[in-house]
């Protein structure tokens, strides 16, 4: 009645025979009557009856009831939330073979819930379940074994797990797959081959897969290359909240790669990105809050600033120059472009201080601005030689203004 073999299912007839088989001690029966009330199927939804019958079949030593009491425990359903409970459960089921205890009981080894963390004895546990096809628990090693978790890294092994795994249409593997023939890890690379994995864990719903398969489209990475079909991918994954998928739908809309160009659109999936930390997204955020409306605003302005704060703080170097920007004291042109709104009070050793940070990575233009708060003497005392430093460094990129200062260095002799 339950599987509708034999007979018309019929979920409400399967509870009563189960009921009747539980009663006598049954424990198959106990635990099935368990799931009943666990899903409500047949009968009204009840976790707490659910853990009752479970714990009859447990205690009988059935592997299923044992593991199944051991996630009501993990989860707080039916029972007070208890992980080392859910760990006595699981161990006991795990011992007696059943895989999903296995695998779960590896979950709380490698996270130290209800257990002191062990990687090597989650990787042997995720081991016994793999060993059994538990595809969970396939995927779980195979990453044990691409990351060193636990075990020796070994990038073969790790992709004959995920074949496996994948194989059964476990969506992470699937995804992992398609990453290591993505980059050559562990397989020969072959683009083709990832974007045929990335394609069925998309299709299955994976959001990282989705992320992928639209950078395979938007490069043109064993697909033909298609910006519209990348910004569908990226759409279906920044749907999901998947924090690079919305920071690149973001970029397509503030560019008009393979969709309409719709700042407003832009700014949207940026700050979803931003707010989840994204250092690229928070600067490009700050910076398109002032050309949405075409100018300032104080509110733009407000948390403009704001976001480049925090993409500065997180060592993002053209966030750390324009906060730069924003403290310096400028002339009246910049004054008008920088100031107006920021709702920060003008600090020139400020501005020098988020200028060396970006300048020290590399930035050309934080290079150009060091050099010239140098050269007038601006949060620092003046030196025309380390001016000429700086110039030289950011002239040395390409930078056509700081070629000029460096050119006026060099002709009125600023430069040793």
């Amino acid at each position: 009645y339950d599987i509708g073999e034999g007979v018309e299912k019929n979920s409400a007839k399967a509870v009563e025979w189960y009921r009747k088989a539980a009663d006598q001690g049954d424990a198959d029966a106990q635990c099935n009557l368990g799931n009943c009330y666990r899903t409500g199927e047949g009968v009204t939804k009840d976790p707490v009856r659910a853990v009752e019958w479970y714990r009859k079949s447990a205690e009988q030593g059935y592997a299923m009831a044992q593991c199944n009491l051991g996630y009501c425990y993990d989860i707080g359903e039916g029972v007070e939330k208890n992980s080392a409970k859910a760990v006595e459960w699981y161990r006991k089921a795990a011992e007696n073979g059943n895989a999903t205890a296995q695998k779960n009981l590896g979950l709380c080894y490698e996270y130290g819930t209800g257990v002191t963390l062990s990687k090597a004895t989650a990787a042997e546990w995720y081991w016994k379940a793999a060993d059994q096809g538990d595809a969970d628990a396939q995927c779980n090693l195979g990453y044990c074994y691409e990351n060193g978790i636990g075990v020796e890294k070994d990038d073969i092994k790790a992709t004959e797990w995920y074949q496996k795994s994948a194989e059964q249409g476990n969506c992470r593997a699937q995804c992992n797959l398609g990453y290591c023939y993505d980059i050559g890890e562990g397989v020969e690379k072959n683009s083709a081959k990832a974007v045929e994995w990335y394609r069925k864990a998309a299709e299955n719903g994976n959001a990282a897969a989705q992320k992928n398969l639209g950078g395979c489209y938007e490069y043109g990475r064993g697909v033909a290359l298609s910006k519209a079909a990348a910004a569908e991918w990226y759409r279906k994954a920044a749907d999901q909240g998947d924090v690079d998928a919305q920071y690149k739908l973001g970029l397509f809309y503030e560019n008009g790669y393979g969709v309409a160009q719709n700042k407003e659109e832009a700014v949207k999936w940026y700050r979803k990105s931003a707010e989840q930390g994204y250092a690229d997204a928070q600067y490009n955020l700050a910076e398109l809050l002032y050309n949405v409306a075409g100018f300032l605003s104080w509110k733009d302005g407000e948390e403009a600033f704001k976001w480049y704060q925090k993409a500065a703080k997180q060592g993002h170097a053209g966030a750390q120059d324009s906060l730069g920007l924003c403290y310096e004291e400028t002339d009246m042109e910049m004054e008008i472009y920088w100031g107006m709104g920021m709702g920060v009070e003008k600090d020139s050793a400020k501005a020098v201080e988020w200028y060396r940070k970006a300048a020290e990575q590399g930035l050309d233009s934080a290079q150009y601005h060091l050099g010239r708060c140098y050269e007038g003497g601006k949060g620092v005392t003046k030196d025309l030689t380390k001016a000429a430093e700086w110039y030289q460094k950011a002239a040395e990129q390409g930078l056509g203004s700081a070629q000029y200062q460096l050119g006026r260095c060099y002709e009125g002799g600023g430069m040793a």
